[in-house]
């Protein structure tokens, strides 16, 4: 396969300092080893085909620092320099950005200025990799897409969907964080042997198919959803998660992707209304408000009913208590742990909470961990910090509401 001629532009300063509020260990590790996870990258979570790397640039202020992580090390700071050898040593231009103003560098505009300039390079680029979360590349993706460029975003913070929906290709902190360590993190699955004794798929849609047009017919009455989820993640794999269940973008989707005859769904069960009659149920979560209707789209909060998120949050508490943080690991031993208790809640749902509860104030790292109370309340507080940010305005009612149906306690009660 011919490769894609790419270009790479890192904004180290903010990356780095995203990585680090949510997983030091892998923080470092990026930083240290950026030969490692680039040529990853270059087969990896790509647009058109494996990349061949003709401009690498690492943008990185000189006297940068953030807090040292390990208070064992008897440092108070952990100054960016330290890393520099280690991007000149893995192919890097590394470009000065001392800082112009007390909060700004000149990386941002070094990089718009360079990747303009490549435009009328002799050569052409198919390729723009921007490694930044800052919503003011937003211009410049622009630029890219009406020169007929791909585009390709590396952002572990929450940027703006503005920013990110413009790209070709937007790789999340998870998937980046397992770049970093090594992780399968394509959409490729191994194949695995069916019931009837034939190699197929991991993530079937097929086999898919067929499993729940049974179950469904055979139920005797309506089916939980996150049991169903759970037993199908077990029968075909976890190539149902990699994917996306089949690129649908959750189960309750790819279930109706079947059409399934007198199918009928809640927020809990599915069942054919032929047959059976609604299931009984509590009434106690009810429809999402309207302030969590309009935070959902813009801050691509995860549509969980209100009764699912202590539960994630009481998960991640456990592992936080009991495990040395790993955010990868982290969100895949909540997940599976979740759907023992027959509740069904994706890796990335899980991943989007600990991103939120690390810049709310309660990374999960910390020591002594944080309690599921404290995770509540910093990833209400982190949500609602940026639905401020995104000029979303709220009531002090509705701020309120917000809280009540993400499980969080009032602060002013």
């Amino acid at each position: 396969m011919e490769r894609v001629r790419a270009a790479l532009y890192l904004d180290f300063d903010n990356v780095f300092s995203a990585l680090i509020r949510q997983d030091p260990d892998v923080a470092v590790q990026f930083a240290e080893e950026p030969g490692a996870w680039l040529s990853r990258l270059t087969t990896s979570l790509t647009v058109e085909g494996p990349r061949r790397w003709l401009i690498l640039r690492c943008y990185m202020n000189p006297g940068g620092w953030v807090p040292h992580p390990d208070p064992a090390s008897g440092l108070q700071r952990l100054y960016y320099s330290r890393f520099r050898p280690f991007f000149v040593n893995a192919g890097f231009e590394v470009i000065d950005c001392p800082r112009l103003t007390h909060t700004k560098n000149a990386a941002d505009i070094r990089m718009v200025v360079d990747a303009v300039d490549a435009l009328a390079d002799q050569v052409t680029y198919d390729e723009f990799v921007i490694a930044s979360g800052d919503s003011d590349m937003t211009p410049l993706l622009v630029r890219l897409r009406r020169s007929d460029r791909r585009t390709t975003i590396v952002s572990p913070a929450d940027a703006a969907l503005a920013f990110t929906s413009i790209a070709d290709r937007l790789i999340t902190s998870q998937e980046l964080l397992e770049l970093v360590q090594g992780e399968p993190v394509d959409s490729e699955e191994p194949v695995v042997v069916a019931p009837s004794g034939e190699p197929v798929s991991e993530a079937s849609y097929e086999q898919f198919r067929d499993l729940v047009t049974w179950r469904f017919a055979a139920a005797p009455g309506p089916l939980n959803l996150a049991s169903l989820a759970h037993d199908l993640r077990r029968q075909l794999g976890n190539g149902v998660d990699s994917s996306n269940w089949f690129g649908f973008g959750g189960f309750v989707r790819a279930l109706e992707s079947l059409r399934l005859p007198y199918a009928k769904f809640s927020n809990h069960f599915v069942w054919d209304d032929s047959r059976h009659g609604p299931p009984e149920t509590t009434g106690t979560a009810g429809p999402a408000p309207d302030s969590i209707v309009r935070l959902s789209a813009p801050l691509g909060l995860p549509r969980l009913p209100r009764e699912m998120w202590p539960p994630v949050y009481r998960a991640l508490a456990d592992y936080a208590s009991t495990h040395h943080f790993n955010l990868t690991e982290a969100t895949r031993w909540a997940r599976d742990l979740l759907a023992e208790q027959g509740v069904d809640v994706s890796r990335s749902a899980i991943a989007f909470v600990t991103r939120g509860t690390a810049f709310g104030g309660a990374p999960l790292y910390r020591q002594p961990a944080p309690d599921a109370e404290e995770i509540a309340t910093a990833f209400a507080d982190n949500v609602l910090n940026r639905a401020d940010a995104a000029a979303i305005a709220l009531t002090d009612e509705e701020c309120a509401e917000v809280r009540s149906w993400l499980g969080a306690p009032d602060p002013k009660a």
